[in-house]
């Protein structure tokens, strides 16, 4: 991986190889969207460290577009994300009256969209976080169809039953979906 250089007017930032989504090019001219990680001070004088691959990066994406998380109304409570792939962002509200997974997606889907396009395509999968586990993890594997969620306490594990034809969906590929729900829970997740 090579870093990136990039002009931010008085000063550069520089995009380290783990900040950067493996499918992306970064082309000269373009403008893009990262996360300030850090500010350190080298030999040469400050680097400022940027990252287009930071779970950070989405949820400032959701600050910027969902007025409602913007305000505080509806909360990001976990975010789960493999870069330039998929995250799933766990989202709650104290305010009957307002739809949290709705405000985010946005009508036809325009604000979930306008984040999308800005992680270049990345699925995101916007969830309702639940303080019951069990029912959170049931939310975690969408888009598949839980059927029922025992809980073992004792090895923090879920067993998650699904009809036949959730199976595939449920684990998502390569294993995918149920490894970003297992992150987003902080259970292990048999399905």
């Amino acid at each position: 991986g090579r870093v990136v250089l990039i002009d931010l007017g008085r000063a550069t930032g520089v995009l380290l190889p783990e900040d950067q989504v493996e499918m992306e090019r970064y082309f000269p001219g373009t403008r893009i969207k990262a996360l300030l990680r850090e500010v350190s001070m080298t030999s040469k004088g400050p680097e400022i460290r940027l990252s287009r691959s930071s779970p950070g990066l989405v949820v400032a994406l959701f600050n910027q577009e969902i007025p409602e998380v913007a305000n505080g109304v509806v909360e990001i409570k976990a975010i789960a994300r493999e870069a330039g792939s998929r995250t799933k962002v766990a989202v709650t509200t104290n305010d009957d009256a307002i739809d949290p997974i709705g405000s985010c997606i946005g009508q036809r889907g325009t604000r979930i969209q306008t984040i999308i396009r800005e992680l270049g395509g990345e699925k995101v999968d916007v969830i309702l976080w639940d303080e019951n586990p069990s029912q959170f993890i049931a939310a975690s594997l969408s888009p598949a169809k839980v059927e029922k969620v025992e809980m073992n306490d004792d090895e923090h594990l879920a067993i998650v039953r699904v009809k036949p034809d959730q199976l595939s969906l449920a684990i998502g590929k390569g294993g995918q979906n149920v490894r970003l729900a297992a992150k987003l829970t902080e259970w292990k997740i048999t399905i």
